[in-house]
């Protein structure tokens, strides 16, 4: 009878665990697979987004496009000259697979002649010194100038502090460059 008992129960227990299964993983904590998963994909989704800006035809030393990445939605930040490449930013950045929603805060930098020479005066400047000149050894060199009614920012990143601080001195000297703001970044490991 005993016996009987026994293999009773165990029967019930093997009957009863195929129905029980979906509540017992119900009351477990959630696993961390899904936000490894997440963050995978934003990190994916980052360098895609970098990568189709980049690869832009009109995108020039004289732009500077950055973004932001929340979820599925990607909002384009930044200033550029020419307002095709506006919507050129928002053409590339839509049609990456995970995007389902481009905020487009691009500024178009307004037209003026002034501006023109100081951006191309600028350009001399920085790029025409032999230390800073290894940085326009690329299809888009690395520091970005952005010439707004006679004021000067510099964007991008350079190798040391050093670099930034030359460059900063280097747009200064410009004639008619109302200011400088220097928002350059020193890479990582830069001194």
């Amino acid at each position: 009878m005993r016996k009987n008992f026994q293999f009773v129960l165990v029967a019930l227990a093997i009957a009863v665990s195929p129905v029980m299964a979906p509540f017992a993983s119900a009351s477990r904590p959630p696993r961390l697979d899904h936000q490894r998963d997440e963050a995978k994909y934003r990190e994916r989704l980052i360098k895609e987004v970098r990568h189709e800006l980049r690869l832009l035809p009109y995108y020039t030393v004289f732009d500077n496009l950055g973004f932001r990445v929340d979820k599925d939605k990607v909002t384009l930040v930044g200033q550029v000259v020419l307002p095709t490449l506006k919507s050129d930013a928002e053409a590339a950045v839509k049609s990456i697979e995970g995007v389902a929603r481009v905020v487009n805060d691009i500024e178009v930098l307004p037209v003026s002649p002034m501006d023109d020479q100081l951006r191309r005066a600028v350009y001399r400047a920085i790029y025409g010194d032999t230390v800073l000149s290894r940085y326009s050894f690329q299809a888009v060199p690395t520091i970005h100038i952005i010439v707004k009614n006679g004021s000067v920012t510099l964007e991008g990143v350079v190798d040391s502090e050093s670099d930034k601080n030359l460059a900063n001195l280097r747009a200064n000297a410009v004639p008619n460059v109302f200011s400088v703001k220097n928002n350059l970044t020193v890479a990582s490991g830069g001194k």
